[in-house]
């Protein structure tokens, strides 16, 4: 792809709003399932630790 400057670039042929709604929608997607990821992890770790905890006892 080439585009003649950065005004045409971030401009995209005319379809910006697209173009960069679609970035910034992949990227929120991204997020927030990084953000799950942990919380399932920290989830996981605590059950774990609970189970660990009642064998311990036994």
């Amino acid at each position: 792809m080439y585009w003649s400057s950065w005004d045409a670039f971030w401009a995209m042929g005319g379809h910006a709003f697209f173009v960069w709604m679609s970035f910034g929608a992949l990227f929120l997607a991204l997020a927030v399932e990084l953000v799950l990821l942990r919380v399932r992890r920290i989830r996981a770790l605590g059950d774990i630790e609970e189970e660990r905890e009642l064998e311990a006892e036994n």
